[in-house]
């Protein structure tokens, strides 16, 4: 939830997440054109706002070790708690695969130096992403797979690496395969989240999404588990700070 996607109401949408008791929100970095809006939303709500700083694989170009240095300088930031949002991504386009897998593993080296957790973007890349993350030993690395778009044997497979399984709106829309992965999958192994401003849930699909519909995607798994609403947001959260061990409780 930057400024950019909220220009003439930033703050009015933030503090609709937070009286919806949404009240931590994570910032994922997409290139160090992101970080003045990362900074800005962090100092602007420094209880609540986090930010993770990466370089996202859409971004990756032929040449990327100054930007790579740049984003690394911002690790040590205030309010800057992980690494992300980073992976790979061959969905529209492979022209710089290598350089992508070449990045993808230098920002994992990022996380596991320095303790931090990663938010995980993969898509269409699966067995490429596991393949490089299998170089680290369990338990190096902590980290949300976000926007999860795999099967049952790539969440399998990263709930063994003690990693969580980010879910968002999908979940709510007609004939998502999220509603028959999860209960294989676990209450205590999702956390929630948005990709705000995209994927907002049912009754807001096409819209923008923002962080106050997080209820909406707690009760649509509440409903898929039979369990209460508060039930998923008392065990996302934890979920959420297993993953996130730095988050301020």
């Amino acid at each position: 939830m930057y400024r950019e996607y909220y220009p003439e109401e930033f703050e009015a949408a933030v503090q609709r997440a937070i009286d919806a008791n949404v009240t931590r929100m994570i910032l994922a970095g997409v290139s160090s054109e992101t970080l003045p809006q990362l900074h800005e939303a962090v100092d602007l709500f420094p209880d609540n706002m986090f930010a993770l700083v990466g370089l996202h694989p859409e971004e990756v170009k032929a040449d990327n070790d100054v930007e790579l240095a740049l984003l690394e300088a911002h690790l040590s930031d205030r309010n800057v708690i992980g690494v992300g949002e980073i992976g790979l991504d061959y969905y529209w386009d492979r022209t710089f695969e290598k350089e992508q897998e070449d990045v993808f593993y230098r920002q994992l080296c990022w996380a596991r130096d320095r303790q931090m957790p990663l938010s995980l973007h993969i898509r269409s890349a699966y067995s490429e992403a596991i393949g490089i993350l299998q170089r680290f030993k369990p338990g190096e690395l902590n980290a949300v797979l976000h926007c999860f778009s795999g099967g049952i044997q790539e969440a399998e497979w990263a709930i063994k690496r003690g990693f969580a399984i980010g879910v968002g709106g999908v979940v709510t829309f007609k004939n998502s395969k999220l509603q028959e992965l999860l209960p294989k999958v676990g209450l205590q192994n999702i956390v929630l989240e948005t990709d705000a401003p995209y994927l907002a849930p049912v009754p807001y699909r096409g819209k923008p999404n923002e962080s106050a519909y997080i209820p909406i995607i707690a009760q649509k798994i509440a409903e898929i588990f039979q369990v209460s609403v508060a039930t998923v947001m008392d065990q996302t959260t934890e979920n959420a700070h297993r993953i996130f061990n730095n988050l301020p409780l």
